[in-house]
């Protein structure tokens, strides 16, 4: 039986920044939450497309050529193979929306990769 998911509540469950967790899965893709303050690493996904969704907070998507704002209730898709880099001059709690087999930092290997992330 489906249950219903608070994301503000999931949330609340973890305060560390830059490290996704898993609170849904739709049709071989994930739903994550994320909470983000600074700086990422420039990156591409080759595979898959990306949706990033502000929940709280405000959120630079940067690019190559522009900078894109968003704002708690908004979203923008990053088509694959378009490098980005998140930005969070204050800490940003954000939803993805993406194939479950997206790696957080694409087509780069740093400290802030991921692989085995946490089901909230």
């Amino acid at each position: 039986m489906p249950n219903k998911v608070n994301l503000l509540e999931k949330l609340g469950q973890f305060q560390d920044y830059w490290h996704p967790r898993i609170v849904g899965d739709l049709n071989g893709q994930q739903v994550k939450l994320a909470k983000l303050k600074g700086e990422f690493i420039w990156h591409a996904h080759e595979q898959e497309d990306e949706l990033f969704y502000v929940v709280e907070g405000s959120l630079d998507l940067e690019f190559r050529d522009r900078t894109v704002q968003l704002q708690a209730g908004e979203f923008i898709i990053v088509p694959k193979g378009v490098e980005h880099r998140p930005v969070a001059r204050e800490e940003v709690s954000i939803m993805l929306f993406e194939p479950a087999s997206t790696r957080n930092t694409g087509n780069v290997t740093s400290d802030l990769t991921r692989s085995d992330l946490e089901r909230l």
